[in-house]
């Protein structure tokens, strides 16, 4: 076994490499490529007309439920270089608080600076999973944005807490009502956009992007079992780790949400129910 300053060296340079790429894709890449936002994007432009209208994988593209589309729409009021700040403070922030001690590492974990550097909501979902414990309201997030990693439900239903299940799904039905009644009163059309949108990207990658090339298929079955194993053995680290592996596309940039391991492996009090 190496001694301890050898495995304290390595973990350290690990985590200055880690740092230094994120440097790197904020210095270097961003403004020689001019891609900094590109998911970010596509939230603040989902106000502005259909926002299905954008095919999945091009700038603007919004792949999410009708009700995150009204959540956002009142972002169109900011500039669009406001909202991409504000958005990239807000990520930040969320990787504090799952890292709190781990800060460091947790940023310097190669898919979370590019997750900060696209701007997507894996991040946020990771957060919504280390919550959804104690708080389940918050799949309420997960359901309504990726949909496939609210496979962590399972959780509730293996472990029979049928009241939590309750909430997240109730809370989900009751936002999902208020949306169908704003799209109608707006002239409808925005739930079929989206089942359109889904079930032409379902299965594969969008054009031009690269994902780890697993099929949903393969891995959501998996992802089952690994949650429901967990559930068992009161394992939850089990729950984020499934909810990674059921995303509907792989990216390299959605293993950020491993990042809701840091406050369960901290067992940082409050946030979980079981360690």
């Amino acid at each position: 076994m190496p001694p301890r300053p050898i495995l304290r060296a390595s973990r350290d340079g690990l985590v200055l490499a880690g740092l230094l790429f994120g440097v790197y894709l904020f210095v270097v890449v961003a403004p020689a490529q001019g891609t900094f936002g590109f998911d970010a994007y596509a939230y603040w432009s989902a106000g502005a007309g259909d926002p299905y209208a954008v095919t999945a994988g091009r700038l603007g593209a919004f792949t999410y439920t009708p009700v995150l589309a009204f959540l956002f729409a009142p972002f169109q009021l900011l500039p669009w270089w406001q909202f991409a700040w504000l958005w990239t403070a807000l990520l930040l922030a969320t990787t504090v608080w799952l890292g709190w001690r781990w800060t460091l590492a947790v940023l310097a974990f190669p898919p979370v600076a590019i997750e900060l550097y696209h701007g997507n909501v894996h991040l946020l979902l990771a957060a919504a999973i280390v919550l959804g414990f104690r708080y389940p309201a918050a799949w309420a997030f997960v359901l309504l944005s990726k949909v496939t990693p609210a496979v962590g439900l399972t959780w509730f239903v293996v472990r029979r807490e049928w009241c939590h299940l309750a909430i997240a799904l109730g809370v989900t039905a009751a936002l999902v009502a208020v949306s169908v009644v704003l799209d109608l009163a707006r002239g409808g059309g925005l739930w079929a956009g989206w089942l359109a949108s889904i079930s032409s990207t379902a299965g594969g990658t969008p054009l031009n992007q690269t994902s780890i090339p697993v099929p949903l298929l393969v891995r959501f079955p998996a992802a089952l079992v690994l949650v429901a194993w967990g559930a068992r053995t009161d394992r939850t680290w089990t729950v984020p780790v499934a909810a990674t592996l059921a995303l509907p596309v792989l990216w390299v940039s959605g293993l950020s949400m491993l990042a809701a391991l840091a406050p369960i492996l901290q067992r940082r009090p409050g946030l979980t129910d079981r360690g």
